[in-house]
């Protein structure tokens, strides 16, 4: 990826090139929080040194691909407590950060750099060009202009702090709180040797398997290296001291192997609601047939919210769907004594009351056993019973559950108690920062996710510049 005039290193050459010994800000990942985070960061400190450091060969994977690769920025939602209600996990803790940079703010933030914004009708917000590369740009331009240094394929294996004595802190330190504090004001609560210093950070190339591990050090480090499948993959954080809740997937599409619906594929309706038999998950929304099974909105929206519950079951569980929301199975019998009456002569087949997609239509009546030549008058009551509860309570079982490598999210992350959701430092270890899907924070599908990348990385920009310039 070009990266304009950003400068790229190889790790000894990151080691020599401080030579004004300027305070240094290490952002651990090179998506959107990580990105958001340095390049705010830079901009609002000149004096501070500002290195992202990616452990792929890729910089911006997600914003490439969200959205069928026009990036969905955000969501045209701008009262803090509705949009809460988007995030199954984390939604107090964006309640807060939310009063620091909301929707507003980041439309203005990319208005600014000449980055214009639509909203379509579901509330989603695009670049007007359609294109995710245009966000990519802005970013890259950004990082660019602040002299944002890069490195590609590398990855930290450590992250810890060089000793010091206790009383080399001094009162008042920016992140000292405890567990329960946001303000910061009292003792902090981490160990002796995690409590000051800078920081040291084992690192090494990617691209070179026999690569020697090097070390770096660093004032301030973000860690926006985005969510993990496998809890295993949280160890190398462990020397923080902070607790990982469990990575299970979020934004997942349902498997139906050897459905016949499947042969629907591509088949959509504009609302359907879907619920899981024996809990309480339900939503409503666009629902697809893919020849997997189920996606669309309404499917990924119920994945998000029962992210841990469906994991529980080891995704064998039976959605149940009303392919007709506004009826249930007992209003929609009286639709019926209608249609007998009305539409008598008509052969069925030929006459879809309802608005449904035709091929949808005729797979209800084929899997109810009612014939071609069927007339509404002479639709036997048990198959009407049949094509009723298709319609409002469709029984379908699912084996299995697909994501998206490139736009996977999980539900998991770092314990938000122990970070204060008004800078987002560390309450274990002062002059860390997290930002993005490291968080135990996730949103359903719609922009919410990235909202949070831009709010989180600009909140702990801001307060890196701060405690820079101290």
């Amino acid at each position: 990826m070009d990266a304009g005039g950003s400068s790229f290193f190889t790790l000894p050459d990151l080691m020599l090139n401080n030579p004004d010994q300027k305070k240094r800000l290490i952002v651990i990942g090179g998506g959107a929080a990580g990105f958001f985070c340095a390049v705010n960061a830079a901009r609002l400190d000149p004096q501070l040194q500002v290195i992202i450091l990616e452990k792929s060969s890729k910089l911006l994977s997600k914003v490439k691909v969200s959205g069928g690769g026009r990036c969905n920025v955000t969501h045209a939602c701008f009262d803090i407590a509705e949009m809460m209600k988007k995030y199954p996990r984390g939604a107090n803790f964006v309640k807060k950060t939310f009063h620091e940079f909301f929707t507003t703010d980041t439309i203005n933030w990319f208005k600014e750099r000449q980055v214009e914004l639509k909203t379509e009708a579901d509330g989603r917000i695009f670049p007007v060009t359609n294109s995710s590369q245009t966000i990519i740009d802005c970013l890259m331009r950004e990082a660019n202009k602040y002299k944002v240094e890069i490195m590609m394929n590398t990855e930290v294996k450590s992250v810890r702090r060089a000793k010091r004595e206790t009383s080399d802190l001094r009162p008042g330190t920016p992140g000292a709180g405890g567990l329960n504090s946001d303000a910061g004001s009292q003792k902090p609560e981490a160990p002796a040797d995690q409590q000051g210093g800078k920081f040291i950070l084992e690192i090494v190339s990617t691209a070179n398997q026999a690569s020697d591990i090097s070390h770096q050090t660093s004032d301030f480090v973000c860690i926006a290296s985005g969510g993990y499948p496998k809890s295993s993959m949280f160890d190398w954080l462990q020397q923080t001291g902070h607790i990982v809740e469990a990575p299970v997937p979020s934004l997942f599409t349902f498997n139906m192997p050897g459905n016949t619906i499947t042969q629907l594929m591509g088949i959509s309706v504009e609302n359907a609601k879907v619920k899981i038999a024996g809990t309480r998950l339900e939503t409503n929304g666009p629902l697809l047939i893919t020849h997997w099974g189920l996606s669309g909105p309404a499917i990924l929206k119920l994945s998000a919210w029962g992210a841990r519950e469906l994991a529980a079951t080891g995704y064998a569980f039976t959605a149940i769907v009303n392919w007709l929301p506004a009826y249930n199975e007992h209003t929609i019998r009286k639709e019926f004594e209608g249609f007998r009456l009305n539409l008598a002569a008509q052969k069925m087949i030929n006459k879809n009351p309802f608005g449904l997609p035709l091929r949808l239509w005729e797979y209800f009546l084929q899997q109810c056993t009612i014939a071609e030549d069927t007339r509404w008058a002479g639709l036997p009551s048990v198959l009407q019973n049949k094509l009723i509860k298709m319609l409002c309570a469709h029984e379908c079982p699912v084996k299995g559950k697909t994501t998206f490598k490139e736009e996977f999210v999980t539900a998991g992350g770092i314990r938000l108690n122990e970070v204060n959701a008004h800078t987002m430092m560390s309450k274990l270890m002062p002059n860390l920062f997290f930002a993005g899907e490291i968080l135990d924070v996730d949103g359903v599908t719609g922009g919410f996710n990235f909202q949070h990348a831009w709010t989180s990385g600009w909140i702990a920009a801001k307060s890196i510049a701060a405690a820079g310039g101290e």
